[in-house]
């Protein structure tokens, strides 16, 4: 059997209340991605990584976004809002199995990274019973300082309770702490409600730790790392500190992003060699982008696979389920969804191609449409390799227009078309000479 080397409790019980909606506030995005699920993908993985989520009652969409990522995870319920330490033993049962450390993170801090909780859990195997997280405040007021005695922690002094001196403080509490597994039900049973709000506050710990002959260090990281939300203004704050890690990320990974504070990506964007993404590009949830692809401004990207050589936008929009193959071209004022393009295609301007298979090195004309939509219902286009669909073209799914076929422009087709064929579908022109003046004269004289 594999040892419990860490046990994380993820606290995500908060209602929120402050940002104005009825949405879990650990449920917002940040990147593409809920802030709890930021903090359960910095959270300790692997074999022994075991994690606990702290919930409110009712909170069954909390769950099943904590069940999505970790599957694995222990969910408990705080029925009662009874202060920091009260929500960590909601998982007692949890605590209670035994771990090596024991990690308690805020599912409304989506910015922490794994690395800051390695950093925290390295003084507990070096004999520590608490590391406590702190950040150097640009504005200590309203967070508990961290009172220090050289290297060790001392306690945590909320602001209320501080002295002048003490409020003089930098070094603040960031919430987030690690226990010593063999010390950390001592500790955390020890912890009383004897304040003035009757709770059970988990910076206590700290004492109750330095009372039974144990140590407590500090880790320190940066104010961002450790920015609670608890606002849309705070959110905002948030989303803008994420993409400017996954700008730096990207670029220190070789893509180049020539305007980089005007492009947005999410947090499982992933970049081949020698990408360009130009200016004002948005780029959503489950995208990949392969080796010298291009993507130019104004496009939006969602769901999609570009591969290598590929060219998008300008104003493109790819929507979920859309492949490009190598070398594959999609122009300005052309949104695709659900479509695959395999190599070579283009789809230079001004069309919609959804539902659909468009077969190697077709062309597909301006103004082209797929009609995948009767009111009810969506069905799907295929289209041959090296067909030619001419521009102006309406391509009523279900419908195969054959490899190689040429499609005349400004048809309507409705009927399959076979390999090779030429398809035009295409009223006669009619001219009649002389009646546009004869049409404006009748016009005139009823005006008059």
């Amino acid at each position: 059997m594999t040892a419990r080397t860490s046990l994380t409790i993820v606290l995500a019980a908060g209602e929120g209340t402050r940002m104005r909606t009825s949405i879990p506030k650990v449920l917002h995005p940040i990147a593409g991605e809920s802030m709890l699920a930021h903090v359960l993908a910095s959270a300790p993985h692997g074999d022994g990584a075991d994690v606990a989520v702290v919930i409110g009652p009712d909170h069954d969409a909390v769950e099943r976004e904590a069940k999505r990522l970790r599957p694995n995870a222990d969910i408990f319920v705080q029925h009662e809002r009874l202060g920091t330490a009260h929500a960590v033993l909601a998982a007692r049962p949890a605590i209670a199995r035994g771990a090596d450390d024991l990690l308690v993170a805020f599912g409304d801090t989506p910015l922490i990274t794994a690395d800051t909780f390695a950093r925290m859990r390295a003084p507990l195997a070096a004999g520590a019973a608490i590391a406590v997280l702190g950040f150097r405040a640009a504005d200590p007021t309203g967070y508990g300082r961290l009172l220090m005695d050289g290297s060790k922690l001392v306690a945590i002094r909320e602001q209320a309770d501080a002295s002048e001196a003490e409020r003089a403080i930098t070094l603040c509490n960031a919430g987030v702490m690690a226990l010593a597994g063999r010390h950390a039900l001592a500790i955390l049973d020890k912890i009383s409600n004897a304040n003035k709000k009757g709770e059970y506050y988990l910076v206590d710990a700290v004492a109750i730790a330095r009372e039974l002959g144990l140590d407590a260090v500090v880790i320190e990281t940066s104010e961002d790392e450790v920015r609670g939300i608890n606002t849309k203004a705070q959110l905002a704050q948030a989303e803008a500190a994420m993409q400017t890690r996954l700008r730096q990320a990207a670029m220190e990974a070789g893509v180049t992003l020539i305007a980089p504070e005007t492009v947005f990506l999410a947090a499982d964007t992933t970049f081949g060699r020698d990408v360009t993404i130009e200016p004002f590009v948005v780029i959503g949830p489950g995208v990949s982008i392969g080796d010298g692809a291009i993507v130019h401004s104004f496009s939006h990207i969602v769901q999609s696979r570009l591969g290598s050589k590929t060219l998008l936008g300008p104003f493109a929009r790819l929507r979920p389920g859309t492949s490009m193959g190598d070398g594959a071209k999609i122009g300005n004022f052309v949104e695709a969804k659900a479509a695959v393009l395999e190599p070579g295609v283009k789809v230079n301007h001004l069309s919609y191609i959804g539902d659909a298979h468009v077969g190697a090195n077709a062309n597909i004309g301006a103004g082209t449409i797929t009609c995948n939509y009767d009111g009810f219902n969506k069905y799907k286009t295929v289209i041959g390799e090296g067909a030619f669909i001419g521009t102006n073209t309406s391509l009523v799914a279900p419908i195969n227009i054959g490899a190689r076929a040429y499609i005349g422009s400004g048809s309507v087709i409705t009927r399959d078309v076979p390999d090779d064929a030429l398809a035009l579908e295409r009223s006669p022109q009619t001219t009649r000479e002389g009646a546009a003046a004869r049409f404006r004269s009748a016009k005139q004289r009823q005006k008059k």
